[in-house]
This record gives structure tokens, C-alpha cells and sequence, in this order.
């Protein structure tokens, strides 16, 4: 199997890394950055657990190559907090008690961070549609909605 050398920016780092042909960017996040946050759900690209910016846009990190993210900025959730403070959206999905088992608030947070960059006052529907790639078992959507709503209030992202 061929390796390659790829250099990427993950939450503001650059990265210099040597990763096989068939790494996905998820296994490369994990593996190789330890960036666990993102979370492996499916493997197919069905329930957004695993979503990643690259570039400013919502990406299934697990299914894309690392080699395919060589030159680019990828944001997980890990980099959405600043200065060891949660961001306006992280905060207000602990207010709104928006994470039940918690395995999809990555996703979520990365989903909706990406909704408020481009459209700091969603509608309510504008939010469940930008939400709609990432799936939840326990909490029924409504506090995450709630969430996301409350930090475009706030001011964004």
C-alpha cells in the first residue's frame, strides 16, 4: 500500500503527516492527531457523527481520503472552543441540555457552526434542514433546535 506525505491544517495546526492510501480523514483525526471528538458512526456516510469542516464546509470525514484533505484547513469540534472556553453554540448545548449519550453532539455542533458562519439568523427550518445530515437516538431534536437557535441569538457561532 502506498503512503503519502500530505500537509494539512487541522483546527489552525499545520500538520505534516505520512498516511497510507486507504486512510479515511476520520482514521488520520483519531489515529494519527488523537482528535477523538469526531466520532466513527457508521462508516457509510448515514448518520453525521463523523462530520469535519474542510474548507468551511460540512464534510462525512468518513468518506473522504487524508490524502484527499492535503493542503486544506480542517475544523473539528475540538476547535471550536477558544481559550479553553466553549464557543456561544457549545454553551448553549449545555444550557439547553442538547446531548443525551452525547455520541452525536459532534456532528451536531460542527453542522450548526457551519449554518450560523454562513447565516447568523437561521429560521427554525433553516436549522433542521442544515441539520438533517447528522442523526440522534435520544434526545428527539427539539433541544439541539433549541440550541442552536439560542446561540444565533447570542451572536453566532
Amino acid at each position: 500500500m502506498a503512503i503519502h506525505s500530505i500537509i494539512i491544517t487541522v483546527n489552525g495546526a499545520q500538520e505534516r503527516l505520512d498516511v497510507p492510501s486507504s486512510m479515511t480523514l476520520l482514521q488520520m483525526l483519531r489515529d494519527k492527531l488523537g482528535l477523538t471528538g469526531t466520532k466513527n458512526g457508521c462508516s457509510a456516510g448515514e448518520c453525521g457523527a463523523c462530520t469535519v469542516l474542510v474548507d468551511g464546509e460540512p464534510v462525512n470525514s468518513c468518506l473522504m481520503l487524508a490524502v484527499e484533505a492535503d493542503g486544506r484547513q480542517v475544523t473539528t469540534v475540538e476547535g471550536l472552543a477558544h481559550d479553553g472556553r466553549l464557543s456561544a453554540l457549545q454553551e448553549a448545548f449545555v444550557e439547553h441540555n442538547a446531548v443525551q449519550c452525547g455520541f452525536c453532539t459532534p456532528g451536531m455542533l460542527i453542522s450548526a457552526h457551519a449554518l450560523l458562519e454562513r447565516d447568523p439568523h437561521p429560521t427554525e427550518q433553516e436549522v433542521r434542514e442544515a441539520l438533517i445530515g447528522n442523526l440522534c437516538r435520544c434526545t428527539g431534536y427539539l433541544r439541539i433546535i433549541k440550541a442552536v437557535q439560542e446561540a444565533a441569538e447570542r451572536g453566532g457561532a
